[in-house]
């Protein structure tokens, strides 16, 4: 053998491949190599033809034997297209500038610990086993585009655990029967899974600890029989998953379909438009700076939390509108919104007795819109939630049956709640100990049972007169609760509407009256009558001069007669009247004449009168000073 010919023994095909090595060009006219020949070819390295790069490039070869290039350091790039290998090809621990695989057909491959300089592709090929790239590191751009990858049961399709791409990697199409692992690796560009199919009982996506330093592309087609783990994946850009499938186990406490748990994403998660996914969705504690975007997306998990995203951090807004349909329970509490939450023309449904939407402790930085056509089959639960602009639900559907919460909003607060739903609520609206700046309602969608304890609101709109207000403060389940009648007053008074809020304060009243024992309640009943419990004080000047007139006409007719050893006073039948009437003025005509006989019952009913007049008058005083 010269230093520049092939090893003595070899066939004539594969001395044409040798010389095309050297030359750097394309080999097609070689049916089947020796692996054995390709490593002595890669590893012996032959010098190069002058002016011409050497490198394998070799096309529609079938190539028998082990291919072992483990630990080997290959100079040279390595091009084959439209090859078939017998075993599975061994690259594990070894260096290599270029390598490429296209449209070949392999048993598997092992790539383990190995190096590329430059780009790794594996395109449009077909792997009867597992794809072993654990601890791989490329230094440019990994491409599995078009791949089929079928991993015998117990093994991964694709085994890319602790990866390092220095670009982008791309599995544009690939189809995989088994698990693809991605496990603490590092992709420092994009990853693409645009299209791919993930199928069989065991596929799925595991990826926990990943980190991408642009965007992460799970559409266009993508779909997965098994569910995608990201926990804790760090995502540069935005995660996409437009027009994906994903299923997941159906079963109550299962793994989730798609487990974002304790992630990271520098953009937006871009998931509506075709996104469906049948099982949870699990976003707990994770952080997005952009949006959440499940605009038209469907969740179907009918059997518990369809999105459970407790602790979710959004920089911009949570945008479920426009179709937006969830067969499970969406569950927000505690998140953060630093723009808006949109539910317009959502279809939330929770399982029997469950919530729909359950947000309690959210905060949102701009509105909070369940509106323009939400439809919630369960329970809306807002405790505890902050709002800084709108909280709205106009022209929404709250269907529960009746007896049931449907909507709970205690504790709340924001500068405006607009409550006008398509139709009036079978079940219980509770607003208890609520802050809002300005209460927009309709009476036409008042609920049939609301429960206004502790609501606190500065304005109401439309501004309706208090008689008609009065129905709608009347519907609590629990019966009378003196505090929403003492607000309504108050917002009265506070635009100048003083006869509206007397009307509200005197029914809370005679609303009290009932829940008082026998004899509180004939006292209130004689408040009542005589003067209004003190908000209509003309009753009881009115009810004076009748009396005040009716004792002067009797006294004048049947005047008492005088007692006592001193000479009397004239006697004038209306001064003795008003000495009756009035129990702390003394004009000196009571102790110095007496009636008798039927007479004496008319004092006694006039020194009753005045005493209950007096004492009512007194109270109610006091009750418009307090007022005041």
């Amino acid at each position: 053998m010269s230093d520049d010919g092939p090893p003595d023994g070899w066939e004539a095909h594969e001395r044409r491949l040798w010389e095309a090595y050297r030359r750097g060009e394309w080999c097609e006219d070689v049916p089947v190599v020796r692996a054995e020949a390709l490593r002595w070819l890669l590893v012996a390295a032959p010098r190069p033809v002058p002016g011409r790069l050497a490198r394998l490039r070799l096309r529609g070869a079938r190539i028998t034997g082990t291919l072992d290039l483990a630990e080997a350091a290959v100079r040279g790039a390595i091009r084959l297209d439209s090859c078939r290998f017998d075993d599975v090809p061994c690259f594990d621990g070894g260096q290599f500038g270029v390598l490429q695989l296209k449209d070949c057909a392999l048993p598997g491959l092992s790539a383990a610990g190995a190096r590329v300089g430059q780009e790794c592709e594996f395109v449009g090929c077909a792997f009867d086993g597992t794809l072993n790239l654990r601890s791989l590191t490329v230094g440019t751009h990994l491409l599995l585009d078009r791949s089929t990858v079928h991993a015998p049961d117990g093994t991964a399709a694709v085994d890319a655990q602790s990866l390092a791409v220095e670009e982008h990697f791309s599995a544009t199409g690939l189809v995989c029967t088994g698990p693809v692992r991605l496990m603490s690796s590092r992709v420092q560009d994009t990853l693409g899974f645009r299209g791919a199919r993930l199928q069989g009982d065991r596929a799925c996506l595991q990826a926990p600890e990943l980190t991408v330093g642009g965007g992460l592309y799970l559409d266009r087609g993508f779909s997965s029989d098994g569910g995608i783990n990201l926990y804790g994946a760090s995502v540069g850009g935005s995660l996409h998953l437009e027009d994906a499938t994903l299923t997941g186990p159906d079963a109550q406490g299962a793994e989730p379909a798609l487990q974002l748990l304790c992630a990271s994403v520098g953009g937006d998660i871009q998931a509506g438009s075709g996104l469906a996914v049948r099982g949870s969705v699990d976003m707990r504690d994770t952080s997005v700076r952009g949006s959440v975007v499940l605009r038209r997306a469907r969740l179907h998990h009918p059997a518990g939390t369809a999105l459970r995203a407790h602790r979710l951090h959004v920089g911009g807004d949570l945008d479920c509108r426009d179709g937006f349909v969830s067969q499970g329970t969406v569950d927000l509490c505690d998140a953060r919104v630093g723009g808006s939450a949109l539910f317009e023309g959502a279809e939330l449904t929770g399982r029997a007795g469950a919530a729909a939407l359950r947000a309690n402790g959210i905060e949102v930085g701009a509105e909070f819109n369940c509106c323009d056509g939400l439809t919630a089959h369960g329970r809306i639960s807002l405790s505890s939630i902050t709002v800084r602009a709108r909280l709205c639900f106009e022209n929404a559907l709250l269907d529960v049956p009746a007896g049931e919460r449907a909507l709970i909003c205690r504790r709340s607060a924001a500068a405006e709640l607009t409550l006008k739903p398509r139709e009036t609520p079978h079940g219980i609206v509770d607003l208890s100990h609520t802050r809002v700046g300005v209460l927009r309602d309709d009476p036409a969608g008042w609920p049939r049972s609301l429960v206004l304890e502790g609501l606190a609101y500065d304005s109401t709109k439309p501004a309706l007169p208090g008689r008609r207000r009065l129905t709608w403060l009347d519907r609590d389940p629990a019966g009378f609760a003196p505090q929403p009648y003492e607000q309504l007053a108050a917002n009265y008074r506070r635009h100048g509407r003083d006869a509206d809020a007397r009307l509200v304060l005197l029914a809370k009243q005679r609303r009290r009256r009932a829940t008082l024992a026998w004899p509180a309640r004939i006292w209130s009943l004689l408040q009542d009558l005589t003067v209004g419990y003190g908000y209509r004080p003309l009753r009881a000047v009115l009810l004076l001069a009748v009396f005040f007139t009716v004792g002067t006409v009797l006294f004048a007719t049947w005047p008492p007669l005088p007692y006592g050893d001193g000479t009397p006073p004239d006697f004038q039948s209306a001064v003795y009247t008003l000495d009756l009437l009035l129990p702390v003025v003394d004009f000196g005509q009571e102790r110095s004449y007496s009636s008798h006989g039927a007479m004496q019952w008319v004092v006694v009913v006039l020194v009753s009168v005045g005493w209950v007049l007096a004492s009512t008058v007194v109270a109610g005083a006091n009750r418009v000073l307090r007022r005041s």
